[in-house]
């Protein structure tokens, strides 16, 4: 987990706002959505930490979460919810941390940012996650079988968790 620190730390400006952003908005990133907001309920922190995600592609705009991630979270009892929606330019004006799920991504966020300020804003998933990955990507399951979700999950969920550490220093 990285020690940088949280979003609003010291101020107290309201909630902290996360995005998280993959391709299509349809599988990791309305994952992230769902464990994070599971994790931050089940901590009372509802009131202090806002939750949405986007995709950088459009093409998935107004579909709900794959039907592959949303067993996956039911099985796991998570409630994945919402629509996709294509990430914009106000986006980095509304949210304090912008969050991919691989470099990928992390590149066309970083492009589409209109200034160091809102670069700043983008970190990824994992860097969140257990200390010692070598890889910090997760991967799309899209192309995949169901055990990509399960293993997807798992990747978003122990991140999540390290996140929201993170962001719990914001609140303290």
């Amino acid at each position: 987990m990285t020690s940088s620190p949280a979003p609003n730390a010291g101020a107290d400006l309201g909630p902290t706002r996360v995005l998280f952003v993959c391709m299509g908005n349809i599988c990791r990133s309305p994952t992230a959505e769902a464990v994070l907001r599971h994790h931050v309920s089940a901590h009372g922190l509802d009131e202090l930490i806002e939750i949405d995600s986007a995709g950088t592609g459009g093409w998935h705009a107004g579909d709900e979460p794959d039907e592959r991630a949303r067993a996956e979270a039911s099985r796991r009892g998570i409630e994945m919810t919402g629509a996709a929606r294509k990430v914009h330019l106000g986006d980095f004006e509304y949210f304090d941390l912008i969050v991919a799920m691989d470099e990928s991504n992390m590149v066309d966020l970083s492009d589409l940012a209109a200034s160091d300020q809102h670069r700043q804003k983008i970190r990824l998933l994992r860097e969140f996650g257990p200390d010692g990955a070598d890889d910090l990507d997760v991967p799309d399951p899209y192309f995949g079988g169901v055990d990509g979700f399960a293993d997807v999950f798992d990747l978003v969920d122990e991140s999540c968790r390290g996140l929201l550490e993170h962001l719990r220093a914001d609140h303290q």
